[in-house]
């Protein structure tokens, strides 16, 4: 009978991310969509996956985020959950699954949460504070998304920073204190000016996320096909650390260039 020295694998959980916080020790966060990638992610040690709704345009073909259903993002919230050992995951809900009542935003994190979330993402702040109140009360952990909204962005008026003028700064500070007293665990700041939302993250307890917020934010979160060089365009808040896409045009190539001039498959690969 063998036995192993290695010690488990501790997974992140709410109050990591908070003490995280408290010994400013930056907090890393990416999109995940499948299995494979977040075994990946995983175990490089980031500490959070978003199964984001961003898989729409990502992954799904969608031209933006709104037409993905609560069942597309229940099929890849599962498959995160079953590829994540370590990471703690997040799973947005996606537009129609909480905008008519907190009853129905109850009903659709319930879902999530029986795909393999171990807390839901939904936007909006002090309009959406009662729902992320029934939410938590349902025992279920929340993640706040204030700053730009995707889901909203035709009444945005496209992809804007926020919080330029002095108004819509104190309102998206009131949002951000609403979210936190509703019961939020951490909050995303998107498109941000980077000294609001370093004041953000001041104000509250609970950890705050940017992306195009800045670096005064208490972590990061990238969509990893941005993060990763597999989109043809990426938002200007947005670095490329790897060409996967390069990787993979490369492999492609290879292999059709393989088989048709029958160089593969080889003695090696046959029975």
């Amino acid at each position: 009978m063998s036995t192993s020295n290695a010690a488990p694998i501790r997974r992140v959980r709410v109050h990591h991310l908070r003490e995280m916080k408290e010994r400013r020790e930056p907090i890393t966060m990416l999109t995940c969509y499948d299995a494979i990638t977040a075994r990946i992610f995983d175990a490089q040690g980031v500490d959070a996956l978003l199964v984001g709704d961003s898989y729409g345009n990502t992954m799904l073909g969608y031209p933006s985020t709104i037409p993905v259903s609560l069942e597309e993002m229940m099929t890849a919230t599962a498959a995160v959950g079953r590829g994540t050992q370590r990471a703690f995951v997040i799973a947005d809900m996606p537009f129609g699954s909480y905008e008519e009542s907190p009853a129905q935003a109850v009903r659709s994190a319930v879902r999530l949460m029986k795909a393999g979330a171990e807390a839901v993402k939904l936007e909006g702040g002090t309009r959406q504070a009662d729902t992320i109140a029934r939410i938590t009360g349902a025992g279920i952990p929340v993640v706040g998304h204030i700053g730009f909204t995707p889901q909203s962005e035709s009444s945005l008026g496209g992809p804007r920073v926020q919080g330029r003028t002095e108004n819509t700064e104190t309102q998206l500070i009131d949002d951000a204190v609403a979210v936190q007293d509703a019961g939020a665990v951490v909050v995303v700041l998107e498109m941000v000016p980077a000294r609001l939302a370093a004041k953000i993250t001041k104000i509250l307890t609970i950890p705050t996320i940017g992306i195009g917020a800045g670096a005064g934010c208490d972590g990061q979160v990238l969509v990893w096909t941005d993060m990763a060089g597999m989109a043809s365009w990426t938002p200007r808040f947005s670095k490329t650390f790897g060409n996967v896409g390069e990787a993979l045009r490369e492999a492609a190539t290879n292999y059709c260039r393989a088989v048709k001039e029958r160089q593969f498959p080889e003695e090696q690969h046959s029975f």
